[in-house]
């Protein structure tokens, strides 16, 4: 017998002692799944930003997933194993997001990683996600399209789940004359163009249009430039800290929601508490949740959360696909019987999910998933009221059914 066939003798042996234990598990075995498997624990990260404009945001966000693993833990786990969380500070910064995926990845062999917010920082950790090929992305946000990465799932909606019911909406109350306003960065810039070519459609008109840096706080040239330009409404795409400035700003000017509207894309009821409900109240949102949604699977996740967190935390859009995100991930997971990052996309297609917002199905196309389009109005305790919602809306990323898109 060679030295080969001895080598392969010994592992034979050593895997044989180590299953009588309990510590080999012959089915699951392969390079990808020993490197990030445990006996008894499994790692996922969390990339979210801990620090920075975008902190306020993001932080709410983390404690949800944080409450999915807990609950998930105290019903044993995931197929035999107690989930370990590893945390990275993405700090409102690309770069550090990008490090930040790279060492969760190649240092801590996570399963998987939950977070970002903004569409830059997606696209920074997708170039670390190519790099390695190990590991998915579960990505909370609602976000511009145009994108299908292997190795992301998209839990929030995309632009024919929010942008484009929204300016339906706004058109049916014959608001036709719209100022775009935005951070400047993708999805705002993506919106823009989108909501540009919609209203070419639909004989509405873009009176004026606007992006401004992620900390802007100065907006009192942005409302005198509004007020020249007279729009019946304003298409908000500010992200973070941006929209507490901005809102300040347009009620110390004197405009009112019922004068002015403006529908926001990135407002929930959590940016509602830092915004201020006296700022916001009166004013749309378009989201695919609101913490209103009716029915018991919703109600038992606001308890918990609150219970966890606070009588007082708001909970919003973000929020629940964050929870979502985790048990999706977890029932993939289990349908795959292995955490390898192919077995659980092939096992992902066509899941369905009983969540907070109702029944959540992915596409098996695409890797994001159903929604339902909801205008909410801001009310005066900061909560928001659901005033219309769409049937469920099959994701479109690329808008390829809406021509006049492209």
């Amino acid at each position: 017998m060679g030295k080969f066939s001895v080598r392969l003798g010994l592992l034979a042996l050593v895997c044989f002692a180590l299953s009588l234990a309990g510590g080999c598990d012959f089915a699951g075995l392969s390079a990808e799944s020993t490197s990030v498997t445990s006996y008894d624990k499994i790692k996922i990260g969390l990339l979210h930003s801990h620090t920075g404009v975008m902190a306020g945001s993001e932080m709410p966000v983390r404690d949800a997933e944080r409450l999915a693993v807990n609950e998930i833990n105290a019903k044993g786990g995931v197929l035999g194993k107690q989930i370990e969380i590893v945390e990275f500070d993405g700090a409102s910064d690309d770069e550090t997001f990008a490090k930040g995926a790279a060492k969760l990845i190649e240092e801590q062999k996570v399963a998987a990683i939950f977070g970002c917010w903004t569409s830059s920082s997606r696209k920074a950790v997708n170039e670390v996600l190519e790099r390695f090929g190990t590991t998915l992305l579960w990505y909370p946000l609602q976000y511009e399209g145009m994108e299908q990465a292997d190795n992301i799932v998209c839990l929030g909606l995309v632009p024919n789940q929010q942008v484009l019911p929204a300016i339906d909406y706004l058109i049916g109350m014959n608001k036709r004359r719209m100022y775009i306003l935005g951070n400047d960065y993708i999805f705002p810039h993506t919106v823009g163009k989108i909501v540009k070519k919609q209203l070419n459609a639909v004989g509405g008109v873009c009176v004026g249009e606007e992006y401004v840096p992620m900390s802007h706080g100065g907006f009192a040239d942005t409302i005198e430039r509004i007020k020249a330009a007279k729009p019946d409404v304003i298409i908000n795409t500010l992200n973070g800290n941006a929209n507490a400035a901005f809102f300040a700003a347009f009620r110390h000017a004197g405009l009112t929601a019922d004068k002015l509207p403006i529908m926001s894309f990135s407002i929930s009821e959590p940016e509602i508490v830092a915004v201020g409900a006296n700022n916001a109240a009166g004013h749309f949102v378009c989201q695919g949740y609101f913490q209103s949604v009716a029915g018991e699977k919703n109600a038992a996740f606001l308890a918990a959360y609150r219970k966890a967190y606070g009588e007082k935390r708001k909970v919003g859009d973000a929020i629940n696909s964050g929870y979502n995100a985790v048990y999706m991930w977890k029932n993939a997971v289990e349908r795959a019987r292995g955490f390898e990052n192919e077995r659980v996309k092939d096992a992902l297609k066509d899941v369905e999910l009983i969540t907070p917002e109702g029944i959540l199905i992915m596409d098996s196309e695409t890797m994001h998933a159903y929604h339902r389009a909801r205008i909410g109005l801001i009310g005066a305790d900061g909560l928001i009221k659901q005033i219309a919602v769409s049937d469920v809306i099959k994701p479109d990323p690329f808008l390829a059914h809406s021509s006049w898109a492209h």
